[in-house]
């Protein structure tokens, strides 16, 4: 049964819910700012309320001290900016330089990315030096993330996962906005003998990999398949770049959907098509790049648009027919005992079943996903099917934004409840006689609640529309 989508709410209705978020929010982040020793690593998830790290990589850290630059957008409270900018320039300039990892644009886009945004929209001082320091800090984070790169059988290629130079993941389309950021300053990356590499090519490239070849569309090629559905990883053959197969590593297996890699391509397509949108992709630049068409052969950008509008709402219609009624979905539409359930799917999830945990983190990416998707095809003329994309957003909000969701326990340090990590490894917390995890949080989950509930307030105030990107001077 799809998800049912509540057809009456608006920015304005969740207007209190919005509040309350971020009241309870303020006292989240600095709970973990008096507690959190910088020698434990980066917080990650909580065990027993309290956050832990995790061995994998520090992909986390930017939505740490992120959350206090959203809390600071939100309420206006300063001491959430002075906490943010702090942090950022102590702890990040490692992840900026980061040659390891495929999550630049989670980290540094939520830190250094946010701090150039709220300086360019006047939400902060403007201060040359500053600035300057986060568009170098961005600038260098794009062009690392974008020479993480592994070329394709057809002369296109993909950004590599920390799993190695054969691996594309899902995730990876929503990090494309440090590519994207590091463009917009003009920015581009040096090869061998000094030969410029644009990133915005390098954008779409990856972008359009992964749409052909992560996601599935149910008919041609993929008639044997569910239209929507994602592969976490996608491996290719290195010596002549061929496809090969799918997997997972986070998800049950390569032929079922891991939701958070579902909800990653969702929000990634989105913001891409309000890049795209928004006409930074045919900019130049400074003087030694050259523009994106030309630098293609005439790519067609176009065409690149209605891949990316397909791979939104494939991925999007595939959410809504596959979460529960209240728009939370379980961890992995394969999981093992979804059918221990019965037809869990027609009922409101319920996060303390004893079989197969909820995934609260991949709703709330899910959900600003598909309210900035419908914002787009509502943009572009398309109300209808724009309305229902946006009002299940908004549903999917209105559900995460109250309990059993929303942490309203002083004591726990997490915002968002009922998050998963990692299910396959066995990194998530279960409390003592439960058989499933449950109750807990993860930074992810908590900054992209926020970073929903913002987009959502920044609404109801008539406030500029949130982006990744910034509007032009």
């Amino acid at each position: 049964m799809p998800m049912q989508i509540d057809d009456h709410l608006t920015a304005q209705k969740l207007r209190p819910k919005v509040e309350r978020l971020f009241a309870l929010s303020a006292q989240k982040i600095l709970s973990l700012e008096r507690t959190w020793d910088p020698a434990r690593g980066t917080p990650v998830v909580t065990a027993g309320g309290q956050y832990t790290s995790r061995a994998w990589t520090d992909w986390t850290q930017g939505f740490q001290f992120g959350a206090a630059l959203l809390q600071f957008d939100a309420t206006g409270e300063k001491r959430f900016l002075e906490l943010g900018r702090r942090q950022t320039i102590r702890q990040m300039a490692p992840h900026v330089s980061n040659l390891g990892v495929h999550d630049h644009g989670f980290n540094n886009i939520s830190t250094y990315g946010n701090l150039w945004r709220l300086m360019r929209e006047g939400k902060i001082p403007g201060n040359e030096p500053e600035r300057e320091l986060y568009e170098l800090a961005l600038k260098v984070s794009g062009a690392v993330q974008a020479a993480r790169w592994s070329r394709t059988a057809d002369g296109a290629g993909y950004i590599y996962s920390f799993n190695g130079p054969h691996s594309l993941f899902v995730d990876t389309v929503r990090s494309l906005r440090s590519l994207a950021v590091a463009h917009q300053l003009g920015h581009v990356l040096r090869g061998e003998r000094d030969r410029s590499i644009s990133l915005f090519q390098r954008l779409l490239d990856h972008a359009e990999t992964t749409a052909l070849y992560s996601i599935y569309y149910g008919k041609g090629r993929d008639t044997f398949d569910v239209r929507g559905r994602t592969a976490h990883e996608s491996i290719f053959n290195l010596n002549d770049g061929s496809y090969r197969c799918p997997n997972t590593q986070q998800g049950y297996s390569p032929f079922s959907t891991w939701t958070r890699g579902l909800a990653w391509a969702i929000l990634g397509y989105a913001e891409q098509l309000e890049f795209l949108d928004a006409g930074h992709g045919r900019r130049a630049g400074r003087a030694n790049e050259r523009p994106p068409a030309a630098a293609d052969a005439g790519r067609d950008l176009e065409a690149s648009r209605a891949l990316f509008l397909e791979a939104a709402r494939a991925t999007a219609d595939f959410y809504l027919a596959h979460t529960c009624a209240d728009g939370i979905p379980m961890w992995d539409t394969g999981a093992p005992h979804l059918h221990r359930l019965g037809d869990y799917a027609s009922q409101p999830a319920d996060p303390f079943n004893d079989w197969e945990p909820v995934d609260s983190s991949a709703a709330a990416i899910a959900g600003q996903g598909l309210v900035r998707l419908g914002n787009y095809l509502t943009r572009r003329g398309d109300a209808k099917a724009g309305g229902r994309y946006r009002q299940a957003g908004l549903t999917v909000a209105n559900t995460l934004f109250d309990e059993p969701y929303l942490s309203t326990r002083p004591r726990h340090q997490g915002l968002l409840l009922h998050s998963i990590y990692h299910r396959p490894n066995g990194w998530d917390y279960a409390p003592p006689g439960a058989r499933t995890p449950r109750g807990e949080s993860s930074m992810w989950g908590d900054y992209h609640a926020r970073e929903l509930a913002l987009l959502l307030l920044r609404e109801a105030r008539g406030d500029t529309y949130l982006t990744f990107f910034a509007a032009d001077d």
